[in-house]
């Protein structure tokens, strides 16, 4: 009799590991595969996200051009650095540029 109520008390147990085993790990393991695909499908969907350079303050375009003496680039006069030096104006590209000189 003892084997018999051995048995009736490992029913349960047995029918709980069923039911995880069989039925809710299944259950949760192709809910997380779901919600993978989903976010993977998603990111495809709305293309590539990239942070937003930082950007320079937008110039007018046209106006006149100066050389930097320093470095020899183009500077727009109304977005460049200025000096004046006896008198004169000159333009630079950049502080460091300006620091430079």
């Amino acid at each position: 009799m003892d084997s018999g109520a051995a048995g009736a008390a490992r029913r349960p147990d047995r029918m709980f590991r069923t039911l995880i085993v069989d039925f809710i790990f299944p259950l949760l393991l192709i809910l997380l595969l779901s919600r993978v695909l989903r976010s993977i499908l998603a990111g495809f969907r709305s293309g590539p996200t990239r942070a937003a350079p930082d950007r320079p303050p937008a110039v007018q375009a046209g106006g006149e051009l100066k050389k930097d003496p320093v470095c020899g680039t183009y500077v727009s006069t109304s977005a460049s650095v200025t000096r004046k030096v006896n008198g004169q104006v000159i333009y630079f590209c950049s502080e460091e540029c300006r620091d430079k000189y």
